[in-house]
């Protein structure tokens, strides 16, 4: 009797085990952005890739963007997000946005995405310049957010401070029904370009982009080495007949420090092995690469994903 029931406990661990091998043995939630924006939309379609691929069963949620995230993986509530490269360093760093907080480590990078244009989008046909804002009811994002510190940098470039303009804190669907209510006067947006909360308000009403360019983005890139100049090309956005010079961080997807080396090993392969059908379904898998994935980054990479990379040829710093 008692090897009958010994036999019966081993077939049914031994089911469990391939039960478990069969549906992936790991989880994990991916903090992205609000629903109406490029984290939450491009991370829907890696999420797809990291499940079927790596067999990781990934959720995708939205959040308030790229702090949050961070803290969210601190916390343990995320084993992924997308962030901006800023933020990223920042964190890294106890600066900025976590000068309070202070260091946050509790992360590694899995690879660069695209290019985040920084975005200002007006009705207001007196505003060409980024100067022309003073004295304007302006969306500058939530406070402590990546497109706040974005806004502030670039404002500051122009000579304008927080105060120098109406600031209004406002996530990309607010900013962008505030505009056409009349509420707001222009609104910063940082994301990946085509936005679909600028898509959908230059389908409907009579916005642009104004450009920032020339000596603000010579001073915005000399004091923060994490901005380059970006052209989103004409066409980008119904309307938009020219190039609209700007500036860009980069969307980069982190980890927890405490996933496994074959899990995100694994994860990384599931996106950059599929880079052709990934930019089928989105836009943005157009700007995936190895050399745009492993370039500019301000924070060390998970061990698994520099195995990845180690096998494409490229040495990155890990931790």
């Amino acid at each position: 009797m008692k090897k009958r029931v010994l036999g019966i406990l081993a077939l049914a661990m031994a089911i469990m085990m391939l039960f478990a091998a069969c549906s992936g043995s790991t989880s994990m939630t991916m903090g992205t952005g609000g629903s109406s924006g490029t984290y939450y939309a491009f991370g829907g379609v890696l999420g797809q890739y990291i499940t079927n691929e790596a067999g990781i069963q990934t959720t995708v949620v939205s959040t308030d963007g790229s702090k949050a995230n961070i803290q969210g993986i601190d916390a343990g509530d995320y084993q992924l997000a997308t962030v901006q490269s800023d933020v990223m360093a920042y964190a890294w760093a106890g600066t900025s946005s976590f000068a309070e907080d202070g260091v946050v480590d509790s992360f590694r990078v899995v690879g660069g995405l695209y290019a985040e244009a920084v975005q200002l989008i007006t009705m207001d046909p007196a505003i060409q310049t980024v100067a022309d804002l003073a004295g304007k009811a302006v969306s500058i994002g939530a406070p402590g957010s990546g497109v706040y510190f974005n806004a502030i940098d670039v404002l500051g470039a122009a000579g304008l401070t927080e105060e120098d303009i109406d600031a209004q804190y406002q996530s990309f669907a607010d900013s962008t029904e505030a505009l056409i209510d009349g509420k707001i006067d222009a609104a910063f947006i940082v994301a990946g370009a085509p936005t679909p909360a600028i898509t959908q308000l230059m389908t409907s009403a009579d916005a642009y982009l104004v450009p920032i360019d020339g000596e603000i983005a010579e001073a915005c890139m000399a004091s923060c080495p994490y901005y380059t100049a970006l052209a989103i090309p004409a066409g980008t956005y119904p309307g938009q007949d020219a190039d609209v010079m700007t500036l860009t961080v980069k969307a980069t997807l982190i980890v927890s420090a405490d996933a496994s080396e074959d899990d995100v090993y694994n994860l990384t392969a599931a996106i950059f092995d599929n880079i052709d059908a990934i930019k089928a379904e989105h836009g943005k898998g157009a700007e995936l690469s190895i050399e745009n994935a492993t370039s500019g980054m301000t924070a060390p990479f998970h061990a698994g994903a520099a195995k990845y990379y180690a096998e494409k040829g490229v040495t990155v710093e890990s931790k």
